[in-house]
């Protein structure tokens, strides 16, 4: 499975392919700094690792009187491990929502009805979570843990909840895709 950095880097250059540069103005315009915030080095460290583990293929190009730029391309290798941890990443909760946040910003890549059906199993899979959750909150498990636990837990369910919602949303708008 990627690292968040090559995946948002990999979504972006699947969609078209862009230079160090370009990536940097994309992510800057996109806002991403307030959810997920990417460096400028690690944006230039994360390419030269994609290229050399083969997921991207750079291409220097010289354009005017500027200094040569490297285009990067994703690979056939590249598109294959970038699609699979889309897909791990919908498939698993994990309270680091950032990676979530990151598959669902390129769920377009999937087609409608493979975009509603992922987003159907991570309801599941939230669900699951919630209710394994929900089973330790009890009044008898209250009354013999600290308030700051018992709050933390519910923060949890919380979280949790937020998910759940915020996947409803998604399911709702892969609905209006078709």
């Amino acid at each position: 499975m990627l690292s968040k950095p090559a995946t948002m880097l990999l979504g972006l250059i699947y969609e078209k392919p862009l230079n160090a540069y370009e990536i940097i103005k994309l992510l800057n315009y996109m806002n991403v700094k307030w959810w997920f915030n990417v460096a400028d080095s690690t944006v230039y460290s994360t390419l030269k690792n994609l290229e050399k583990k083969e997921y991207i293929t750079g291409t220097t190009e010289k354009v005017g009187n500027m200094p040569d730029r490297t285009v990067y391309s994703l690979s056939d290798k590249g598109k294959d491990e970038f699609i699979a941890t889309l897909r791990a990443s919908i498939l698993q909760f994990n309270y680091d929502t950032n990676i979530f946040s990151i598959a669902a910003f390129f769920l377009n890549i999937f087609p409608p009805y493979e975009q509603r059906e992922l987003m159907q199993k991570r309801l599941s899979i939230l669900q699951k979570y919630r209710d394994g959750i929900e089973k330790q909150v009890n009044p008898l498990w209250e009354s013999e843990v600290p308030a700051i636990h018992s709050a933390n837990v519910k923060r949890m369910i919380d979280l949790v909840d937020a998910e759940i919602s915020g996947t409803n949303r998604l399911l709702d708008s892969c609905s209006k895709t078709d």
